[in-house]
């Protein structure tokens, strides 16, 4: 899918904003595409590396379906390198990666077997097996179940377009901000404007939007530029939508920064609330109307958790 045949044998692929332009023969950065005489072919079709049931705020989504649990399925591909990549075996080593044969309709009996309501593309880039995933989602949406990317964002508008009826919510991550020299030296991605035209993307589509942002101790902890991307959020996806700040841990070949500090993390939540964002507990009733003032809560999808739960987020 989503590709243009070049001059000389070449192929255009434009299912990433890196829009890479592939010769006869070869691969994508992300290695997932390749190039065979004049027509571009996906590697990552239903080669599944990773799979298991998770709780939906795992992923992290907290303001779509609470309380549910989904079928989470990944294959061994990325076109990101970040050098601190906590699955960086899956994501990285790509052709060593074991990997066994799960088909759509394989992915969505699993499902069902085990419980779930819906179906979570994740652990490594989504945006590398579109094929299997918009294949896979499209037999849920069948069997009433919903669909959700843990990404980096970096799906062209054509991508999210040609996804969106059977995307239902998106976590994005971003890192550090979303500082592009964080991205180049630490990433090695070239831009991050693609990430904003996703998000745009996904809210025209009305996809149910969560955003994550890491924080990297003296290289990805900027309080101007999480202020910038805090405010960027509230004026293009709107107030209501979740902003997560997740500690950086020493992964992939990346040990020279320390752990994030508790205190930078309460420093970021407490600029990102001056912005305008703040979730401190989960109190709502069952129909996501707060419980003193009886006000509706932004909230899609049911809530599938006891009455009696909840979950504190942030104190």
């Amino acid at each position: 899918m989503l590709y243009e045949c070049q001059p000389e044998g070449k192929v255009r692929c434009n299912l990433c904003g890196r829009r890479c332009l592939i010769p006869e023969g070869s691969l994508g950065v992300c290695a997932a595409r390749k190039n065979v005489k004049g027509k571009l072919f996906t590697l990552s079709y239903a080669r599944a590396c990773s799979i298991d049931v998770d709780p939906i705020e795992k992923k992290p989504l907290f303001h779509f379906n609470p309380g549910s649990q989904v079928l989470s399925v990944s294959s061994p591909f990325c076109n990101f390198f970040c050098r601190f990549c906590c699955n960086w075996i899956i994501s990285q080593q790509r052709s060593t990666t074991q990997t066994h044969e799960m088909s759509p309709a394989s992915v969505v009996n699993t499902a069902k077997r085990f419980h779930c309501a819906g179906i979570s593309y994740t652990y490594t880039e989504p945006t590398t097996f579109f094929e299997w995933a918009y294949e896979s989602a499209k037999l849920a949406h069948e069997c009433s179940m919903f669909n959700t990317f843990v990404t980096n964002g970096y799906l062209t508008p054509e991508a999210v377009d040609m996804i969106s009826p059977y995307l239902d919510a998106a976590t994005v991550d971003f890192e550090g901000a979303g500082d592009p020299i964080f991205y180049k030296e630490v990433m090695r991605v070239p831009s991050v404007e693609p990430i904003y035209q996703c998000l745009e993307a996904m809210k025209s589509n009305n996809i149910h939007i969560e955003v994550t942002n890491l924080i990297a101790p003296r290289i990805g902890d900027s309080d101007e530029k999480l202020l910038k991307l805090a405010c960027w959020i509230i004026g293009n996806l709107g107030e209501d939508t979740p902003m997560h700040l997740l500690r950086f841990f020493q992964g992939g070949d990346m040990f020279e920064v320390e752990e994030t500090p508790t205190a930078s993390i309460e420093k970021a939540r407490k600029i990102c609330c001056e912005a305008g964002l703040s979730v401190t507990k989960w109190e709502l009733r069952d129909d996501m109307t707060c419980p003193k003032c009886g006000t509706k809560i932004a909230i899609k999808g049911k809530y599938h958790g006891s009455t009696s739960a909840r979950l504190k987020i942030l104190k």
